[in-house]
């Protein structure tokens, strides 16, 4: 592995356990019975260890949305044709697109990245163009992309994360755009977990009975294809992977090595999450997985990582609709943490032992 992904690894350290512990005791002695507000008080005290501060803050919040295109739409996978990831790119610099009313709501910025659009985009200061090519090759044939191609992805996705954590960042989501994105991703999830592609592989946008089937047997010849290497993760993602998978991973191990939590959308910012992780196992304490994707394979991508979901809406649009949502839900946990009173300092009576 080249230079900036390896320094990257190796700064991703554990959590901060003083601040955890000094944030789990706060916590208990808030007005209130204990573990009565559930999940949100055991992410204040994650993003406490992550922060490394007893009580963590969220001001600064934004989604790096990264779009690219896949050879493998080739083989007819899905029901949209591929310029609709070009299109949908001029809709999130418009403010049109359902990510962009969530973040409008909620006050996160975008930042919309060119990973890999086959359309030639026309140049906007909105749009961050770090286009590594035009899509990727059809994976049913052979490798997504080269090694170098892969690296560069995730290097580019570290650079991204870094750039705006200069800007004092205190929390980070990732979210995707991409037609046929979901066969990739299908296909890493195969390889990382060891399920059959019948057991991961969903309907994307809608597909009928008869196209899933056909996704199923193309993510099939493309792992016969390819044969990635489950243990080597960086392979795993040349091989069967998508620009933009790659540097959405980048950017969870470039926000990890910063000591920023990571939201992660949903089921292709899962598929990132997984090379993210193969990487550097120590970035799944930084990993906040926002929801549970109506996506069929992301009940057992979200196990396979072995966290756990702060929503279940049935949602599966992608490009970071529901990391705002858990955004959101972060600033709430870390603004109880912070703001409600504890007992002696309400003058309430505490529970009797």
């Amino acid at each position: 592995m080249s230079g900036l992904l390896t320094e990257t690894i190796k700064k991703i350290k554990p959590l901060d356990g003083s601040a955890v512990e000094q944030a789990r005791r706060r916590q208990d002695r808030l007005t209130k019975p204990q573990g009565s507000l559930g999940r949100l008080e055991e992410l204040s005290i994650q993003l406490a260890g992550i922060q490394r501060k007893p009580v963590p803050q969220i001001k600064d919040k934004a989604i790096i949305v990264m779009a690219g295109d896949h050879g493998v739409v080739a083989e007819k996978v899905g029901n949209w044709p591929q310029e609709v990831t070009a299109q949908m790119v001029y809709n999130f610099l418009g403010g049109g697109a359902g990510i962009n009313v969530i973040a409008r709501q909620t006050g996160v910025r975008l930042t919309v990245v060119d990973m890999g659009v086959a359309t030639p985009l026309e140049n906007s200061p909105a749009l961050v163009s770090r286009k590594v090519a035009p899509g990727t090759k059809n994976i049913a044939r052979g490798p997504a992309m080269t090694i170098e191609q892969a690296t560069q992805a995730l290097e580019t996705g570290i650079d991204l994360a870094n750039k705006e954590i200069d800007k004092g960042l205190d929390i980070i989501g990732t979210g995707d755009m991409g037609i046929g994105n979901t066969t990739p991703s299908s296909a890493i999830l195969a390889v990382m977990s060891g399920k059959a592609p019948a057991e991961v592989t969903g309907r994307g946008t809608g597909i009928d009975d008869e196209l899933l089937a056909h996704k199923i047997n193309v993510i099939e010849r493309a792992l016969a294809a390819n044969r990635p290497d489950p243990k080597r993760p960086l392979e795993v993602l040349a091989k069967v992977g998508g620009f933009e998978i790659g540097g959405l991973a980048g950017v969870m191990l470039g926000a990890a090595a910063n000591h920023v939590p990571v939201v992660i959308d949903g089921f292709i910012s899962g598929a990132a999450a997984l090379i993210a992780a193969g990487l550097a196992p120590q970035l799944k304490d930084y990993l906040i997985p926002a929801h549970r994707s109506a996506e069929a394979g992301h009940r057992i991508l979200l196990q396979h990582l072995g966290v756990k979901p702060l929503l279940d809406l049935d949602m599966r649009l992608g490009e970071g609709t529901g990391a705002a949502l858990a955004i959101f839900l972060s600033e709430i946990a870390c603004k109880i943490l912070a703001e409600m009173a504890t007992f002696p300092e309400a003058g309430v009576s505490e529970k009797q032992s």
